[in-house]
This record gives structure tokens, C-alpha cells and sequence, in this order.
């Protein structure tokens, strides 16, 4: 797995994506009982077949086993093998907290770097993977905002900066992380608990996750009358198509619209 790991790290894939590409490969190595180099395409659809129809895995897990399969089978090994079709992943609305609700979570939090990091999530809108890789020299407070060096897709941005936090920005040192751990950059896993045991404390009654956080920055945004295409590039979504899912968890602007029948 050392190929696929060294492939992983230069796209700058997230902590917990190489993880699950990782498992997904070995555990379809060892269902195959094949080495690498041997691997056709039947066998992954063996393997996915299995996922489906004997293990009853959930339709996004065998996407994510689907997408490990063929990054490194295709793009580690170069052997091309063509699209294999799973069923189709059920689209859900994501989870989005009020605004109340992100204050008592901001609020819950244990420690003041325990408020900074929701508070920082909330503000920026960035992935968790893209937060933890964030340095004080990608940040230009005069301007109000910060660059992602290299995020999903490679790509550097801009992000917005919340103004509330910019004493505690200005204090870090010239190229340390803004999120510092004990080795260097505060780790996902981390990140991850803290949330979620501030969502706990606070007693919010839906599933709080960094990206739970991100949802609420972007459905808040476009609430707030912002421009989708704006909010798209802020959230470093290739295609609008993806950034359009607010439109539907925005009910503030829903509730703001005159009924036809009261305007006659």
C-alpha cells in the first residue's frame, strides 16, 4: 500500500480519506487473495458485487469502496479500467444548525482553543482537512482573508476571515500552524471531538460535525442574500450544481417570499 499512500499524500487527500482508501484496498486484496499487478476489473466487480449483494453495505460505502478500487487501480497502476456502475447514493439535505444553535455551540466549548476552532469552522467554511493545513503566512489579515494552499481538487483559494478572531491570529508566529498540536498541526481526529462533544454539551439535537459547520456557513451566507457563485468559490466547489443544495435548506428565504394570492 506504500504506492497508493505516496499517491494519496501528493493530491492532498484528507487524513480520513487515505485511511478508508487504504482499508478498502486491503480488505479487497485479501477477498481476491491476488497480488496488485494481478487485479482485473471482473474482480472488482466480484468485490463490489459482494459489498451490495452478501455484506448489505450502504450505497455510499460501496461508492467510497468504488473510488478507492479505481484512484488506485487506475490512477497509482494505469490499468484504465473503464466506469463500473453501483447503485445510485440516495441524496439527502445536509444537516444545518440556526444560528442559535452555532452560538450555544460556540457557547458549550471547554476551553478557548476548543471556541477558536469551532469558531474558526463556522467563519471560514473550510474543510476540516483544509483548517488543520492552514498557516499564519497563508493568512493576510489586512485584507480579511486566508489562502488554501492545495485543496480538494489542488486548487488554491481564498477564504473569508471572521474579524472576531483576528487578535488571536495576530498573536501566532510567521509559519506556524493556526491550529498547533503537540507534532506540529492539530490533527482531523482532534477537531472532529471537539465538535462533537461541544454538540453534545450544548445539547443540539442533530448530528454536529466540522462539515455540519460548513453547511451552516454556506446556507447562512445565502440566507444573508449573497451571490451562489460567490458562495461556490468560497466553499472551493468545482461545479455550482453542488453549492445549489443550500437553495433547498435556506428557509429563511423561503419564509421571506410573498405568497402570490397575497399580492393581488
Amino acid at each position: 500500500m506504500e504506492r497508493l499512500l505516496t499517491e494519496l499524500e501528493l493530491r492532498g487527500y484528507s487524513e480520513a480519506t487515505k485511511e478508508k482508501y487504504v482499508q478498502f484496498n486491503k480488505e479487497f486484496l485479501d477477498f481476491c487473495r491476488k497480488r496488485p499487478d494481478d487485479i482485473e476489473k471482473d474482480d472488482v466487480k466480484r468485490y463490489l458485487a459482494h459489498l451490495v449483494g452478501k455484506e448489505k453495505r450502504a450505497p455510499r460505502s460501496v461508492n467510497l469502496a468504488r473510488a478507492a478500487l479505481l484512484f488506485f487501480y487506475n490512477q497509482v497502476l494505469e490499468k484504465n479500467f473503464a466506469t463500473i456502475n453501483i447503485p445510485k447514493i440516495q441524496k439527502s439535505l445536509p444537516a444545518v444548525l440556526t444560528k442559535d444553535e452555532v452560538k450555544k455551540l460556540i457557547r458549550a466549548a471547554k476551553t478557548r482553543k476548543s471556541r477558536f476552532i469551532i469558531q474558526l469552522l463556522y467563519g471560514t467554511g473550510l474543510r476540516v482537512s483544509e483548517l488543520v493545513r492552514l498557516k499564519t503566512s497563508d493568512l493576510q489579515l489586512d485584507q480579511g482573508v486566508a489562502w488554501v494552499r492545495g485543496g480538494k481538487g489542488g486548487k488554491d483559494r481564498m477564504a473569508l476571515l471572521p474579524m472576531d478572531l483576528y487578535d488571536v491570529l495576530e498573536r501566532k508566529s510567521p509559519d506556524a500552524y493556526v491550529l498547533e498540536g503537540p507534532d506540529g498541526r492539530l490533527r482531523e481526529r482532534t477537531v472532529q471531538a471537539v465538535v462533537k462533544r461541544a454538540g453534545e454539551r450544548a445539547e443540539i439535537p442533530k448530528k454536529v460535525t466540522p462539515h455540519t459547520l460548513r453547511h451552516s456557513f454556506a446556507t447562512h451566507l445565502l440566507e444573508a442574500g449573497n451571490d451562489i457563485r460567490v458562495i461556490q468559490e468560497l466553499l472551493g466547489h468545482s461545479n455550482v450544481q453542488t453549492t445549489q443544495i443550500y437553495t433547498h435548506v435556506s428557509d429563511d428565504r423561503k419564509r421571506s417570499i410573498k405568497n402570490p394570492l397575497d399580492l393581488l
